[in-house]
């Protein structure tokens, strides 16, 4: 007989039918009842054990965290918390679960701990909810540009480019480590290695993706990204999925409406298609703030917060004017913000919050930042001092998204390429889109799982990836 997913179960509309279920024991009581869950979502199904047909021996395998095959028949329960259940006469125990050694047991677990176990905390309720929530969010991403005549892009993830120019890149070769062949000045050969110089995992696929741009029109990539950066904090990994659109003909305004209507329309389809998940993580978030003084709490709920950005138009404002309303602000009066508010300086996430969330109460586009903060593709605006830049930011997280329109002119790039230290002979063929039939062109880039993050409530990054990559990790 064919498996049923416990997902489809779960209403009296399957009373009568005969199924077989296989997952996961979550509780167990009295060798008779049986919480079991398979994945498919948040809840379980009660199994109710015949005794009789059911051997002591299989019984006294059942414990928490065993692998079962159930067969039965659904019946409306008599208990309270589920509206069915299934009668068992036939159970097989697949995998047993040593209840001496099984880490997962039915009590709180610290996230610290659950990061110990990443090969086992996807059957705790917390990453479960995470997980499916990742897997929709990474659907409706995928929904919404394709239904906008989008082509997805796969892009290098070896690379001999940097895209951001900040150096912070994992080296790839297959030269010996303890060994290099070495040129007659005692430097490494480069030429001997697999790709015969320099090659890097990619911090990002925008230049590439540009190029499609140009000759597709409308393209985006979804692909892991890597950045060598020694930083230990909530919201950094060493490797990263990332969603980077890049449109042709589109300037900067085209560009903060495609970024508006992406977030947008990504929160609605999983506010829609993953209630009971958002309420699982949002009574979560409910319980863990308790102990925190109020400041330090979410005004608003999980998923009240996420409706507020799916339906409420986003602000707009210059960082120029950003700059003068977070010097006017109480915190910086008071000197409470950590880092210092000036032009020409980059915002840092106590500066986003505050915007976001006490002064505008909700999302805000800032733009035209300083050309000196920002990356050297961005398009010099005609003041010669910002450049067509723009960041999303969204309650509770800050930036979201961070874009800009690209660079055209050939002349302006070259001079950029200059002012970063880039040899022209790195990005000759980036160059070369500026020189044959160069056009107006706009994109932006969004951490997929800072969205998860955002989405969630989880606060720590490390708990949105399946197997986080960090300095001194790579356990799994």
């Amino acid at each position: 007989m064919t498996r049923e997913r416990i997902v489809n179960l779960r209403d009296e509309s399957r009373v009568g039918e005969r199924v077989t279920v296989a997952g996961w024991v979550r509780t167990f009581r009295n060798d008779t009842f049986i919480a079991l869950n398979d994945g498919s979502c948040l809840g379980t199904l009660q199994l109710v054990i015949d005794r009789e047909a059911t051997p002591e021996a299989t019984r006294k395998l059942i414990t928490t965290g065993a692998a079962l095959r159930a067969e039965g028949v659904i019946e409306a329960s008599q208990g309270r918390g589920q509206a069915v259940e299934l009668k068992v006469d036939v159970l097989e125990v697949l995998g047993g679960a040593d209840p001496e050694t099984y880490p997962m047991q039915m009590k709180k677990h610290s996230l610290d701990f659950l990061r110990e176990k990443a090969h086992l905390r996807f059957r705790t309720n917390t990453f479960g909810a995470v997980f499916r929530v990742r897997h929709a969010l990474n659907f409706a991403v995928h929904r919404f540009f394709t239904e906008r005549g989008f082509f997805q892009m796969h892009t290098p993830i070896i690379t001999g480019s940097d895209a951001e120019g900040a150096g912070e890149m994992f080296r790839v070769t297959t030269l010996d480590a303890d060994n290099p062949p070495r040129k007659e000045d005692g430097s490494v050969d480069l030429s001997q290695d697999f790709f015969g110089k320099t090659a890097n995992l990619t911090v990002s696929g925008q230049l590439e993706a540009e190029l499609g741009a140009m000759a597709l029109g409308q393209v985006y990539t979804f692909g892991p990204t890597f950045r060598a950066e020694n930083s230990n904090t909530s919201r950094h990994l060493a490797e990263f999925w990332m969603i980077e659109p890049e449109v042709a003909f589109a300037d900067l305004k085209d560009n903060m409406a495609l970024a508006e209507d992406c977030l947008r329309s990504v929160l609605a389809e999983v506010l829609e298609g993953c209630d009971e998940d958002l309420a699982f993580l949002e009574n979560r978030e409910i319980e863990a703030e308790k102990g925190l003084p109020q400041q330090e709490r979410h005004e608003r709920p999980l998923r009240e917060r996420l409706r507020a950005v799916a339906e409420t138009p986003f602000q707009h404002v210059t960082y120029t004017e950003a700059i003068e309303l977070l010097r006017q602000s109480k915190p910086f009066k008071k000197k409470q913000f950590k880092y210092p508010v000036e032009w020409g300086i980059d915002l840092q996430s106590e500066h986003e919050r505050w915007l976001v969330e006490k002064h505008f109460n909700g999302p805000v586009i800032i733009t035209d930042y300083p050309a000196a903060i920002k990356a050297f593709y961005m398009r010099a605006n005609e003041d010669g001092k910002t450049v067509a830049a723009m960041d999303v930011l969204v309650p509770g997280i800050g930036e979201l998204i961070g874009g800009s329109q690209r660079e055209e002119r050939l002349d302006v790039l070259q001079k950029k390429c200059a002012d970063f230290n880039i040899p022209e002979e790195h990005v000759w063929w980036y160059l070369d889109t500026r020189r044959f039939g160069s056009a107006v062109h706009s994109g932006f880039g969004m951490g997929f799982e800072r969205l998860v993050m955002y989405v969630t409530g989880m606060g720590n990054i490390r708990d949105v990836i399946p197997f986080p990559r960090t300095p001194q990790n790579a356990e799994f």
